[in-house]
């Protein structure tokens, strides 16, 4: 995936785990506990059923790649709003 600058995807309380890693750039990670940053060579887990928000806040956007199991779904993901 690829995220331009400033984009901000809503937040969101999937029913599916999501192992994420970061190939380009950072993705900045909020959770009811705070914030984490990933940058490129990093990754993160989302466990289901927490709240998260992901985000790319600097300049160059960022590229990862996410994966979700079981296999995200609109009616799995939960987002806010």
């Amino acid at each position: 995936m690829r995220s331009p600058a400033g984009w901000v995807e809503p937040g969101q309380t999937p029913e599916f785990n999501e192992y994420t890693v970061v190939l380009k750039g950072l993705l900045r990670v909020k959770h009811a506990g705070g914030t984490i940053d990933v940058r490129a060579g990093q990754a993160v887990i989302a466990r289901r059923g927490e709240w998260v928000q992901y985000s790319s806040p600097e300049p160059e956007g960022a590229e990862y790649v996410a994966v979700c199991v079981p296999a995200f779904s609109p009616e799995t993901v939960h987002r806010d709003g």
